[in-house]
């Protein structure tokens, strides 16, 4: 599947022509992805990159004319507003987690790290911007099919991708509610195995 043709505005290729430059690969990835499938309206678009984010992230502004880049050091992420878009850049990562904290131990990783580490397979669905592939989709978990399902599925053992972080559990409930999705019957048993593991939520709140 390719999406060029609904990814027109230059700014894209601008973007995918900069991280070309510092000799890295980047894509749209996550919910603006699921939303533009199901013609929804995103304003948030996520950029992963097999580079540095924050590195990607202050060329791209340079090119586009932006002078003001939010930076977030210690998650590897930045930010800057664009018209009408908020444009957030990451670096593709690992995320190892303890039983004891829903906070990862953040490590570089690739673009398939990246998408296993989602929450749900519609939100691990990410697109190219190289020239070379520029609009293709990379949905290694069939998610494009899970979208035209309207449902919920983790990209890994759902007691694994719940357990990492329970939070998972609760956006599983607000994304069945908000898109109109089923959650699989393994992603909905595991609901119920992983339960307790709210606690570190509510610890982590308190």
């Amino acid at each position: 599947m390719n999406l060029s043709q609904h990814i027109q505005a230059s700014f894209y290729k601008t973007i995918g022509e900069e991280a070309q430059k510092l000799g890295a690969e980047v894509y749209v990835i996550g919910g603006f992805v699921r939303d533009l499938l199901l013609q929804r309206s995103n304003c948030d678009v996520d950029f992963v990159t097999n580079g540095n984010g924050i590195e990607l992230a202050k060329a791209c502004a340079r090119a586009l004319g932006i002078k003001k880049v939010d930076i977030f050091k210690t998650y590897g992420t930045a930010h800057f507003r664009y018209k009408n878009l908020d444009l957030e850049f990451v670096g593709a990562r690992k995320e190892p987690y303890s039983e004891e904290s829903r906070n990862p131990l953040v490590s570089p990783g690739t673009l398939a790290d990246d998408q296993r580490r989602r929450d749900f397979t519609v939100n691990a669905l990410a697109i190219a911007l190289q020239p070379e592939n520029f609009g293709e989709v990379i949905d290694p978990f069939d998610g494009v099919g899970d979208l035209e399902k309207k449902l919920l599925r983790t990209p890994l053992d759902p007691d694994i991708t719940f357990s990492d972080d329970p939070l998972r559990m609760m956006r599983a409930v607000r994304f069945s509610n908000q898109l109109g999705f089923t959650i699989s019957e393994e992603s909905y048993a595991a609901l119920s195995r992983n339960a307790d593991r709210l606690k570190i939520v509510l610890w982590s709140a308190s």
